[in-house]
């Protein structure tokens, strides 16, 4: 499975310019690569972000979470979030678990990986248990 050239630019303007706040990729089964379906605006929310991924499809994302530490210093990490819904496809369930390891070493500099086969794995809380 390939990777086309946008993501990794795309992932680059979100790692250091935080000129996105997610990117939403997807395998495209005609190109044999992985895409950018979707890129979130700074002003974006989670819920934003949790409302764009698909209900019975599976897809890679990258949000860029900005939290306050307990000493009140501004900090942002960046997860890797593998989405593939209960409810998907077997055939897509499997082409994104073969492909995620390849596709996530491209994205160099994330900082956690999250795996969430329903909404409430998204939860806002374990992204911000995660991050501190």
């Amino acid at each position: 499975m390939g990777v086309a050239e946008d993501c990794k630019e795309i992932f680059r303007e979100l790692q250091r310019k935080k000129s996105h706040r997610y990117v939403i990729f997807k395998i495209d089964d005609k190109q044999k690569q992985v895409v950018v379906e979707k890129t979130g605006k700074v002003t974006e929310s989670y819920d934003d972000f949790t409302a764009s991924l698909p209900e019975n499809d599976c897809r890679y994302a990258i949000y860029d979470f900005d939290f306050v530490t307990e000493e009140n210093c501004q900090k942002s990490k960046i997860f890797f979030i593998a989405w593939s819904p209960a409810i998907s496809r077997i055939r897509a369930k499997m082409l994104y678990a073969t492909s995620k390891d390849r596709f996530r070493r491209e994205l160099d500099g994330v900082h956690y990986e999250l795996q969430a086969t329903d909404p409430t794995e998204l939860d806002l809380e374990i992204l911000r248990e995660r991050a501190h």
